[in-house]
């Protein structure tokens, strides 16, 4: 059994500095070998893709930790994936290794773990949570799971789980389902199957923004990327999917100049749905054209538009491809 270890830095890689900030300061070696019973499961393979804080990673990283796992399960090499990465934006990363990682999950599982404790941290969660996500790399129970996050005894399916409060160690909630599995005894026990992913196609677009609708919003910001010639936008609206209604011509403006506009919500758990008419209500967003995010927040609608856009450029078909997403 053998597995490959992608190393990204954040938290689970860091330690205090002389001036008792947090940084990243572990080489993946060095990380390995601080977690007990870790070489009990085989061979290691190790690459350090970046080593930054988790806010710093972009999606073009992304993309390169997705391509890597993916190429690395169909090459036929390794059996398993592991990615540590930083926890503000795990979520990100995996769910657009999620997406794009395809059939190679049916190979090989690939798990992903973080920690809220830096290594100088009497009570560091690192070590534990790269342990659990090792295991169910190896384990042949979450091949076809798709990309899975290991953390505080959980497992975390891509596509709901969110990071939910700014220290605490039990900050990772999948709401509205819940995790899908849990460590017991060292070993993953699965309850609850992972939803099931929309087709990867060509290039991701990662010329796609993210504008979060707040009262009283204007369109200049809308205005100023239509005319930058973004490839997508998503907005992330009020409740159902509702805007201000200053917005609406904006919007318009864009879906007409073949620009795809995604409607999500900033609320917790629901999808959008078209209820309310009037400026900028969810009836009234539908007759223009937009697309629903089917569930997903604003960050990964965001990513899943990046994918989306490498399969197909027309309007139903990319809101045919979010209703699966």
């Amino acid at each position: 059994m053998t597995l490959l270890v992608l190393a990204t830095g954040g938290t689970i890689a860091s330690r205090l500095d002389e001036h008792g900030a947090v940084v990243p300061a572990v080489a993946p070696a060095d990380l390995l070998a601080a977690v007990p019973g870790l070489d009990a499961l085989g061979p290691l393979e190790v690459e350090e893709v970046a080593r930054v804080n988790g806010w710093n990673i972009d999606p073009a990283t992304m993309v390169r930790v997705a391509e890597r796992a993916r190429a690395a399960l169909l090459g036929g090499g390794v059996d398993g994936v592991v990615v540590t990465h930083g926890t503000d934006t795990v979520e990100e990363t995996l769910y657009l290794t999620d997406l794009l990682a395809g059939e190679a999950t049916d190979r090989g599982a690939i798990a992903f773990a973080c920690a809220m404790r830096s290594g100088s941290d009497v009570a560091a969660d690192g070590p534990r949570n790269l342990l659990h996500a090792a295991v169910v790399a190896a384990a042949p129970a979450a091949r076809g799971r798709g990309a899975l996050l290991c953390v505080n005894d959980e497992i975390h399916a891509a596509r709901w789980v969110t990071k939910t409060d700014t220290t605490n160690v039990s900050t990772f909630r999948s709401p509205p389902a819940g995790p899908v599995g849990a460590i017991e005894r060292g070993r993953p026990r699965f309850f609850l199957d992972t939803p099931a992913r929309p087709p990867r196609g060509g290039d991701v677009d990662l010329d796609v923004a993210l504008l979060k609708a707040y009262s009283g919003m204007g369109d200049r910001l809308l205005r100023h990327l239509v005319d930058g010639d973004v490839s997508g936008v998503v907005i992330e609206g009020t409740g159902a999917g509702n805007v201000p209604g200053a917005l609406v011509p904006a919007i318009e403006r864009a879906i007409g100049s073949g620009v795809p506009v995604v409607i999500a919500s900033r609320c917790w758990t629901g999808r959008t749905v078209p209820i309310y008419g009037g400026p900028g209500g969810g009836v009234t967003l539908d007759g223009l054209g937009v697309i629903r995010s089917n569930g997903l927040n604003g960050p990964k609608a965001r990513l899943a538009l990046m994918v989306a856009l490498g399969v197909t450029r027309d309007l139903d078909g990319l809101r045919a491809w979010f209703a699966d997403a």
